[in-house]
């Protein structure tokens, strides 16, 4: 709980890649814990591969909602589309230095 505080102190709360591994109950819980606590107190980026109606794919439909809805108030969403930079980098060679 300690920590949960502290990060409510700070002005900005990064959340990256939200539903790339699957997600335990208790993680689930404390995501939605998380964004409620902030909800307009404090600034949240969130980043996920998943769009926000398939948040009740990596938690239970109820906190799914009030998670999402928490989330999108006030939102500015940003949608990314392409290929990822860095697989590009590195299937083409760019980007890579031998050791040695």
């Amino acid at each position: 709980m300690h920590r949960f505080r502290a990060l409510l102190r700070t002005d900005l709360i990064i959340v990256d890649d939200i539903g790339l591994l699957p997600v335990s109950p208790d993680a689930a819980e404390g995501f939605y814990r998380l964004v409620d606590a902030a909800y307009e107190r404090r600034s949240l980026a969130v980043s996920s591969n998943l769009h926000p109606s398939g948040f009740d794919e990596i938690m239970p439909k109820t906190p799914a909602t009030a998670t999402v809805d928490r989330l999108l108030h006030h939102a500015h969403v940003v949608v990314t589309q392409g290929d990822s930079h860095r697989l590009s980098e590195a299937t083409t060679g760019r980007g890579i230095v031998p050791l040695g």
